[in-house]
């Protein structure tokens, strides 16, 4: 594929500009939302000040790019890194290595797993305070909407939390409860009145708890017993719950873990009818189905589960349709005990893909590059910025920007083994998998986290970023 003309023009000179620019990223291909360009990246103070078909201000290092793709920097606003308190698990180092290490240069982390959990300021402060120390990019923090917690969401906004996390299911940390509609109802109103976006994992708790109850009296605890305990009604009834009360407080709803295109379809309707809703879906659901959750069992086991063939590729059509708007990794590993059993519903739920995720993404796309580069660059990168109100620094390639972006280049395919993983634990469902596409360098803010392949300049100074409200 041929790149096409480049329509960017270089900027005029500011007085606040330096006579000598720190980094010039040169001959790479640029994507962004609108296609892909051939331009290169003058970058000083950690952010882009040119961007032209040829830099030619002074510089103090370049950045060779050639037969590479100048991705965005990937905003992955769902992960669990789980400090403090679970770092047995995942920990911020560990799991900010790992996004580095696959293209992204910030995450929202959850606010379940922490312990405490992130149910009021002084616990955002903490995980904030933890962050800071040991992220090696920037980051934004997830506060909790549970039933105890309703009189401590102005603080959580305060404090600069991105949104609110609520579950309509059990979601297994018994510090974290899920809410009822009620409680959805009044903590939407009183996110609409605070300016917060309301995250929801859309399955609704009592379908699930009957069927799980009823293959366990069975005797059924293998993994199709798994998959049929939450079957894609489960997801559309929370959703219809989800939706409703969206529209009746005017709260603004973003929908995680959306694995089949029938929610996408009731999503896309609620907006027709002006409902201020987008939805999220995983890489793993858009590269894995039913039938390799049956072959690798617990370390595919997630929630919503993996659904068949047919649904994975229509997500793939409402991606390119923009009907999905965000695709976060879900990055939710454990220890490998925990996931080492035959009884699937004992096992931990979730997927480790913060690392590889997107790059299989990318892969994915090798042969409609000129078509799906730019709109992974939009589902990646600036519609999470612009959802969640931080687009005035991250998201686009474009001057005034944080000179956030990854180099991505296509070859022969390989082999993705456990020995790559930055992870705490190399356990991964993507191990095995074969990638044309792979990451080579990240830079955060202009500075390099990972250069050929190796992770650099640690510690890093990572920001804390609250949206502008």
């Amino acid at each position: 594929m041929k790149p096409t003309s480049p329509t960017v023009r270089p900027n005029a000179r500011t007085h606040l500009e330096p006579e000598r620019l720190d980094l010039v990223v040169r001959g790479g291909h640029l994507v962004t939302p609108d296609g892909i360009v051939e331009a290169e990246l003058g970058i000083a103070r950690g952010k882009i000040v040119r961007l032209a078909p040829n830099v030619t201000d002074d510089t103090v290092n370049t950045l060779d790019a050639s037969g590479s793709y100048v991705f965005p920097g990937i905003i992955d606003a769902h992960v669990h890194f789980n400090e403090p308190g679970r770092a047995d698990l995942e920990g911020i180092a560990s799991g900010s290595a790992a996004l580095a290490a696959g293209g992204g240069t910030m995450f929202f982390d959850m606010p379940l797993h922490s312990e405490p959990p992130v149910l009021d300021a002084a616990a955002l402060r903490e995980k904030r305070r933890c962050a800071e120390e040991k992220s090696c990019t920037d980051f934004a923090l997830w506060g909790g909407l549970t039933p105890g917690n309703l009189d401590q969401l102005a603080g959580l906004r305060d404090a600069g939390a991105i949104g609110l996390k609520a579950f309509l299911c059990d979601n297994g940390t018994a510090s974290f409860k899920n809410v009822d509609p009620g409680t959805l109802r009044e903590g939407m109103k009183r996110a609409a009145k605070l300016g917060l976006p309301v995250a929801v994992h859309a399955e609704d708790g009592a379908l699930v708890a009957r069927l799980a109850a009823e293959f366990k009296a069975e005797g059924r605890t293998d993994a199709r017993a798994w998959l049929e305990s939450r079957p894609v009604e489960a997801e559309l009834a929370a959703l219809r719950v989800a939706l409703e009360l969206a529209g009746e407080t005017e709260c603004a709803l973003h929908v995680v873990q959306v694995s089949s295109p029938e929610a996408v379809a009731l999503i896309a309707e609620a907006r027709e009818q002006r409902v201020d809703v987008t939805a999220e879906t995983c890489p793993h659901y858009l590269l894995l189905n039913d039938k390799d959750f049956l072959r690798l069992g617990p370390l595919a086991k997630c929630a919503p589960p993996l659904r068949d063939e047919k649904r994975r590729k229509a997500l793939w059509a409402g991606l390119r349709a923009g009907r999905i708007h965000t695709v976060g990794s879900d990055h939710s590993p454990a220890r490998p005990e925990m996931k080492d059993s035959a009884n699937l519903f004992a096992v931990w739920g979730g997927i480790a893909g913060v690392q590889h995720g997107f790059e299989l993404l990318f892969s994915a796309c090798e042969k409609t590059v000129a078509r799906d580069l730019p709109m992974l660059a939009a589902v990646l990168a600036r519609n999470v910025a612009r959802r969640f109100q931080i687009d005035d620094r991250k998201g686009l390639l474009v001057a005034g920007h944080d000179a956030d972006f990854s180099l991505v280049e296509f070859g022969k395919a390989r082999t993705i083994c456990a020995d790559e993983l930055w992870t705490r634990h190399r356990l991964s469902a993507y191990v095995g998998e074969r990638s044309r596409a792979q990451v080579t360098h990240t830079y955060v803010r202009g500075t390099a986290v990972l250069a050929d392949g190796r992770l650099t300049n640690l510690p890093f100074a990572a920001k804390f970023l609250a949206p502008h409200r």
